[in-house]
């Protein structure tokens, strides 16, 4: 059976690993079909509403490189069932990330989804595009309101992808998620205020 995910992240030495912490048998024996190389609704729309995530390189001399990339809700575009996109904005100027890329297009990348506790993880082919070389791509993921020098595409080749469980998952609310869920209670306290002082001025007649 297929494990897409696993089928490239388990190594040798992984399974090694599994065998002396007596978890090797959970996925030999997997009879499952999890080839996820493709996505589907459900990730469409997860992925729609993220706001950041986590992106692995490694450099030549074997070093992993994390950086996390943030912007609005959804700057990171599904293109199509395979594809993702989003625009690299000028930051510090360091470019670590581009770099590790131009030397291996592999990339992993987690993304969370705290207040439900849901985390995606995507294996896949980065390549490298500059503003005019797929004009049609870049009028799709620049975002204008957004105050940043875009330098360049990443378009991502999606290889597989998986879903963690929640554990060790904390739950945090962003500021608007905020907003939204205190909102009726901003109401009620409104109402009751002028419930009050409506109270109020009819006792002082």
């Amino acid at each position: 059976m297929v494990y897409g995910f696993l089928d490239i992240a388990i190594t040798p030495s992984v399974r090694a690993v599994q065998a002396e912490m007596g978890s090797d048998h959970l996925w030999q024996d997997f009879r499952g079909h999890r080839t996820f190389d493709r996505f589907t609704p459900n990730e469409v729309a997860f992925i729609a509403q993220r706001d950041s995530f986590y992106m692995a390189t490694v450099s030549e001399t074997g070093w992993p490189y994390v950086q996390h990339r943030g912007g609005a809700a959804g700057f990171l575009k599904v293109i199509d069932e395979k594809t993702l996109a989003f625009a690299d904005y000028r930051g510090n100027r360091q470019y670590i990330s581009l770099g590790n890329l131009k030397a291996d297009d592999r990339a992993a990348l987690i993304l969370v989804d705290y207040a439900r506790r849901a985390r995606l993880k995507i294996y896949a082919r980065t390549e490298v595009l500059g503003l005019a070389d797929d004009l049609a791509l870049t009028e799709e993921v620049l975002d204008p309101a957004y105050r940043a020098k875009p330098e360049r595409l990443f378009r991502l080749h999606l290889e597989a992808f998986d879903w963690n469980c929640a554990q060790h998952i904390t739950p945090r609310f962003t500021e608007a998620e905020i907003t939204t869920a205190i909102e009726p209670l901003r109401e009620r306290l409104m109402m009751l205020e002028t419930e009050n002082a409506e109270l109020k001025a009819r006792l002082g007649e």
